[in-house]
């Protein structure tokens, strides 16, 4: 055998699977849900955290909907909409009978953020709606460094527009 096709044939077989390397990287896992508001980056201080966790806890017992906020440094390999997807799956968030939970995902380091609605909160939270709160209040606070502030910003319209909707009211708690 020739002595440079045996390292010329290592290369090629390299380069072959390289790229298939890349796609065998495993996906982020889908963290416990623990609260209605996660920080896996430590971005949002004590003090924001238990504020907007208040916040929708209270609208969640008012309301009956229900809505979780998570912030993750990357859904890489994953693009955000599969990522909130197997969170969603995960989760079920939201009453089972009527399918009024909320995610909203910020992926810090990708500098992406996603807003999925269950079924019946998609007429007041539609794809071009979503888009609009994210691309017109959340995202001016996020380049300034502010993400307290468009977590915040968000949840704003977010609220008001489920406040709008028509849903069941809220079952009270067993004690």
């Amino acid at each position: 055998m020739n002595p440079i096709a045996r390292p010329l044939r290592a290369l090629m077989l390299w380069l072959l699977l390289a790229p298939l390397l890349a796609l065998a990287q495993s996906l982020q896992p889908v963290p416990e849900l623990r609260a209605r508001v996660m920080d896996q980056t430590g971005t949002l201080d004590a003090g924001t955290l238990a504020t907007l966790e208040s916040r929708l806890a209270s609208f969640e017992q008012e309301h009956g909907a229900q809505v979780v906020v998570l912030m993750v440094a990357s859904t890489a390999p994953e693009d955000i909409a599969d990522y909130t997807q197997r969170l969603g799956d995960a989760w079920k968030i939201g009453r089972k009978d009527v399918g009024d939970g909320l995610l909203f995902v910020v992926a810090k380091d990708d500098r992406r953020m996603r807003i999925a609605p269950a079924k019946r909160l998609e007429g007041a939270i539609p794809d071009l709606m979503a888009k609009r709160i994210l691309d017109q209040a959340v995202a001016p606070a996020f380049r300034q460094g502010d993400y307290a502030g468009g977590i915040r910003s968000g949840l704003d319209q977010i609220l008001a527009a489920i406040a709008g909707e028509v849903l069941p009211a809220p079952t009270a708690s067993p004690v």
